[in-house]
């Protein structure tokens, strides 16, 4: 029986973000952050598994869902989409630390905050989806297969037409290209226009600026890279020879599409749950820690749709207080 669900309203810079609760009060608490053309109803069907002993917390990014949109592109900054996290964190965790998981755009952003030094200690776990660093992306080199499957990037930064495409029928057509690309039967959104519209300032406000200058940014908890085999949009590569970036880490290759999320709950939420509890201390009972050990051998068995899968603990994972630092490069 699913747990009853709650709503709250937080404010961040002024900005009014819907956030969305289910689950024990009492349970660790797990943030949720959906990509884009989403809102946070992607995660339902991920969540009602995850709800069962975690305190789920999945929030409408500014925009998109019930959450306010404002109109300057420079209010969607990467800075500034950290800043959102921390105040629903704060509203909704206080001061207790939290597992991380984003999907698509949610991955992308939520990377700001998982490589902020201030935010060491505050993410227990991250759980990354079809969402890279932009940092890490651009001092790489882009290849041309990437390249070409970014077409729509480009597309975004142009004027006038983005929006259009939504407007005149992008949004009510959103279900069927689901079901034609991912072979998903999604429910509609009913705030799929605004999710659609005024995300593209997503990538107005970031992608250039990352690509002319990219920092160096080093994860500051353990992280879990899923990577969906047949992505349309994000290719395997992008998540590749990450170790210089960071420490405790996993990578999974998984046999599943973009919006995996939607298609294969069932699959990410046990991913999610398995590495979170394995860096939850309140699961950490000899029991427990072996329970979560065994789910996560289960999940790198050969055959398990794990073609690339790493668990490699770093020095600094076992000595308290080390900062996670990059490795020496071969």
């Amino acid at each position: 029986m699913a747990s009853a669900r709650e709503t709250l309203t937080v404010d961040s810079d002024g900005v009014r973000l819907a956030v969305h609760l289910s689950g024990p009060r009492e349970a660790p608490p797990l943030i949720l952050v959906h990509g884009y053309p989403d809102s946070s109803r992607v995660w339902d069907r991920v969540r009602e598994t995850l709800e069962k002993r975690y305190r789920v917390i999945a929030y409408d990014v500014r925009g998109a869902g019930e959450s306010d949109a404002p109109k300057a592109t420079a209010a969607y900054r990467m800075a500034q989409l950290e800043r959102d996290l921390s105040a629903v964190a704060r509203a909704a965790c206080g001061t207790r630390p939290f597992h991380l998981v984003g999907h698509d755009w949610g991955s992308i952003q939520s990377w700001e905050a998982v490589t902020d030094p201030a935010m060491r200690g505050r993410i227990l776990s991250y759980t990354s989806i079809s969402g890279p660093c932009l940092d890490h992306v651009f001092r790489a080199r882009l290849k041309l297969r990437q390249s070409l499957k970014s077409w729509y990037i480009a597309f975004f930064h142009l004027p006038v037409l983005p929006p259009l495409f939504w407007r005149l029928g992008g949004a009510a057509l959103w279900p069927l290209w689901l079901r034609r690309t991912e072979r998903i039967r999604a429910e509609a959104d009913p705030h799929q226009l605004r999710n659609g519209v005024n995300g593209i300032r997503l990538y107005r406000a970031n992608f250039i600026a990352r690509a002319r200058q990219p920092r160096e940014r080093y994860a500051q908890a353990p992280v879990q890279i899923l990577v969906p085999r047949r992505d349309r949009y994000v290719t395997p590569a992008l998540t590749e020879n990450l170790e210089r970036w960071l420490g405790p880490h996993r990578r999974e290759i998984i046999d599943a599409s973009h919006w995996t999320v939607l298609r294969d709950a069932a699959l990410i939420a046990q991913r999610i749950d398995s590495f979170a509890a394995s860096h939850e201390p309140a699961f950490a009972s000899p029991a427990a820690a072996a329970t979560a050990a065994a789910a996560t051998a289960r999940a790198g068995q050969p055959g398990a749709n794990d073609a690339d899968l790493a668990m490699r603990p770093s020095a600094a994972e076992a000595v308290p207080g080390a900062p996670l630092k990059p490795r020496a490069s071969a």
